[in-house]
């Protein structure tokens, strides 16, 4: 698991928790046993099994977690994803917190599932973006992954793409580019340039300049296919700008390598499950 998520977790349960769980530590008592378990309400894809042993370790390291469906399974209703056994209290205070993120992660991994299989036989792969919600960034692109995509950059730090804007302050596709190679120079920064065209004048310039990838953004898919002809190899390629579900394939067949989404996670709907006792 990655380390960036335990201190994650420590504000979760600090946002949730507070002073104290009043409600639980009114009613039950501190030596109270019991166990629970994680039902599935909703058919999809389970996502989150490994960031949910991290909750409940990091709050009580004595809970029992047994799993029945790992990560990236398909779950249908009625389906026990595990079982937690210790601290009825324990139990009671990490449910929310769990099933927050697990329904979240599920419902990323479950669109991000529709999506792959709708490129099944083609090369093309389909990535996530940075329209993610704020702090859970490192769990959605995970959750990404489990549902079978790609993910793009993680942040601003890790590669270079240079979309519209930054063209426009620049002054135009090749003082952009040939800025961003020289920063990379001086930086001594080994990271991969992409830049958005938006017409196949930019798309020569691009090409001209030289890049690792080339993002042609609302482009039709006829335009699209003229624009993979004309890189030819040249680079990587990627489609973006209005893209949807139904219009997916259609884009993929043009012979890009990739389609970014950014419904894999600003606009997904998360998978209903519940943490109920076993009595």
């Amino acid at each position: 698991m990655n380390n960036s998520y335990h201190e994650l977790i420590k504000y979760w349960f600090a946002e949730d928790i507070g002073d104290g769980d009043h409600t639980s530590l009114s009613c039950i008592p501190e030596t109270a046993l019991g166990k629970s378990q994680l039902i599935i309400k909703e058919k999809g894809v389970l996502a989150g099994v490994d960031v949910a042993r991290e909750i409940f370790h990091a709050f009580d390291p004595e809970l029992k977690m047994q799993v029945f469906i790992q990560d990236g399974a398909q779950v249908n209703v009625g389906d026990i994803a595990f079982e937690v056994e210790g601290k009825v209290l324990s139990l009671l205070q990490t449910e929310r917190l769990m099933l927050n993120i697990m329904q979240r992660m599920s419902g990323v991994a479950t669109v991000t599932r529709t999506y792959a299989q709708q490129l099944e036989g083609l090369k093309t792969k389909v990535l996530d973006t940075r329209k993610t919600t704020p702090g859970l960034r490192l769990l959605e692109k995970e959750a990404v992954k489990i549902g079978g995509g790609t993910n793009h950059r993680i942040g601003l730090y890790d590669m270079i793409l240079l979309k519209d804007n930054h063209v426009d302050f620049a002054g135009g596709i090749a003082n952009a580019i040939n800025r961003a190679k020289q920063y990379c120079t001086e930086k001594k920064k080994q990271l991969k340039i992409e830049i958005e065209v938006r017409n196949f004048d930019e798309l020569q310039q691009a090409l001209s300049c030289g890049v690792d990838r080339i993002m042609l953004d609302n482009f039709t898919p006829e335009n699209t296919r003229k624009a993979v002809q004309i890189i030819a190899g040249a680079c990587e390629t990627e489609s973006s700008g209005g893209i949807t579900f139904d219009t997916l394939r259609a884009y993929a067949e043009c012979g890009v390598d990739y389609i970014s989404v950014g419904a894999l996670t600003h606009s997904v709907k998360s998978l209903d499950m519940s943490f109920k006792a076993v009595k």
